[in-house]
């Protein structure tokens, strides 16, 4: 083989290798792809990508960015080993946002699963779907959301999350108070 040629071949693995895992991009495909983007994102400590799940990569707005370092420093807290997502999945649709939920756990190093559930407003801007920064979510919004969150507590969903999160608290009592401890 020449070698021109086996430079072709590798330039070609590569770009295949790069499509089939991604250029690291965030996905704003549908809402319930962008919810499980920003928990990854979160997951793995990668600030950029959070911040372009929220469309404010180049611009991020005090509050949010508050809230971005406070969630990131929460993450690494826990100090998980790998995540394990569960199920996400829409709450509501309205005509200006979409309420997801999401279900994931944070595999620690002694390999238990600490149970975690999350609520994202996510809003639509021309074809992507991003997740909508505390800014932009009105007092209206925020009064359906408690009644769709109040509809989510009687899901089985979410009493399969309460059912694994209080086995996981009984085993690990002083759990919280030492993530809180780490946090603050």
């Amino acid at each position: 083989m020449k070698k021109w040629q086996k430079y072709f071949i590798t330039g070609i693995m590569v770009l295949l290798a790069l499509c089939v895992t991604g250029c690291g991009g965030v996905s704003h495909k549908s809402p319930e792809k962008v919810t499980e983007e920003l928990i990854q994102s979160y997951a793995d400590n990668k600030e950029e990508r959070v911040k372009d799940c929220y469309n404010q990569k180049d611009s991020t707005e005090e509050t949010l960015q508050a809230e971005i370092t406070a969630t990131l420093n929460y993450f690494q807290a826990h100090s998980a080993k790998s995540l394990k997502m569960g199920s996400c999945e829409i709450l509501s649709e309205k005509e200006n946002y979409t309420y997801v939920y999401i279900t994931y756990n944070l595999v620690l190093d002694d390999d238990q699963e600490y149970p975690c559930v999350g609520t994202y407003m996510v809003g639509k801007q021309d074809k992507d779907y991003y997740i909508l920064a505390p800014s932009k979510i009105t007092d209206d919004m925020r009064t359906q959301a408690a009644s769709d969150y109040a509809k989510f507590m009687t899901t089985d969903t979410y009493k399969e999350y309460t059912k694994a999160y209080d086995t996981f608290i009984k085993k690990n009592p002083g759990y919280e108070e030492k993530i809180a401890g780490k946090v603050s």
